[in-house]
């Protein structure tokens, strides 16, 4: 299909407001280049509903490279679309054909209420990081960081977490709206190295307390996360927080 262009039909969930009720609304869009990627194809139709008058789409984006995470959208049922490890950013038109039926949709879950249109509240991570995201004791300066040793098995484990974008395709795509993978990744990220050991309990105990205050779901371990998680993040780490945590309480427990 390189090099053609697509007459599609994009179905696409319209919210005024938080307290709206919405719906989906139907738009026919012609000449769409294969070239373009999914958000420049929904930028040809704002353009073109400004010029009617009409209101746009709300549609969240920011670095267009699938670094930011915040391009949240499910196209046809899938987390950011049809092709792995893709965000929606990256996604490009030539994954569909002529005369095909979008559906675009917000991120559904309790968590992530919708602010309008396909934007959601995101809000819950933030929180989720500010409970335990971080390294607070002193490690030392930034030279000291760099010589201490840390094996390249513990570093690449350490790097494949933090790969993590924090986009919300994990939740979108579980059944139960559970964030695990997510915190999973945050909480492994820092697990592994040894700057983050001082606060390695602490931290998990307050990342998953407030996860669920948040009002994510549990994991039941469908895997669908991992599978639509545009960067790859293992369900591994889902373990391994769950093994802090209970080491956590344990502990909690004796010290009480």
């Amino acid at each position: 299909m390189a090099g053609k262009n697509l007459n599609l039909t994009l179905k696409i969930w319209r919210q005024n407001g938080p307290a709206a009720k919405g719906q989906m609304k139907e738009y026919k869009v012609s000449d769409i280049s294969t070239e373009m990627s999914f958000l420049e194809m929904l930028d040809v139709l704002n353009e073109r509903l400004v010029r009617e008058g009409e209101d746009p789409i709300a549609f969240d984006h920011d670095c267009r490279e699938g670094i930011c995470g915040m391009c949240s959208l499910m196209i046809n049922g899938l987390a950011h679309g049809p092709s792995r490890r893709t965000t929606t950013c990256q996604l490009h038109m030539r994954s569909f054909n002529d005369g095909d039926t979008i559906y675009i949709e917000p991120w559904r879950a309790k968590a992530f209420p919708v602010i309008k249109d396909l934007v959601v509240d995101r809000s819950a991570f933030d929180h989720i990081m500010h409970a335990g995201g971080y390294i607070s004791v002193n490690t030392g300066n930034a030279q000291d960081a760099n010589e201490m040793p840390i094996s390249t098995q513990v570093a690449d484990h350490a790097m494949d977490a933090a790969e993590c974008i924090g986009c919300g395709a994990c939740v979108a795509s579980c059944k139960n709206a559970s964030a695990m993978l997510f915190v999973s990744a945050k909480v492994a990220h820092l697990g592994h190295l040894p700057q983050g050991q001082p606060e390695r309990m602490l931290r998990v105990q307050r990342m998953v307390r407030t996860m669920d205050e948040a009002g994510f779901g549990n994991c039941t371990n469908t895997g669908a996360c991992e599978v639509q998680c545009p960067k790859g993040i293992s369900i591994k780490n889902i373990a391994k927080m769950n093994a802090d945590y209970l080491r956590a309480s344990l502990i909690s427990e004796v010290k009480g």
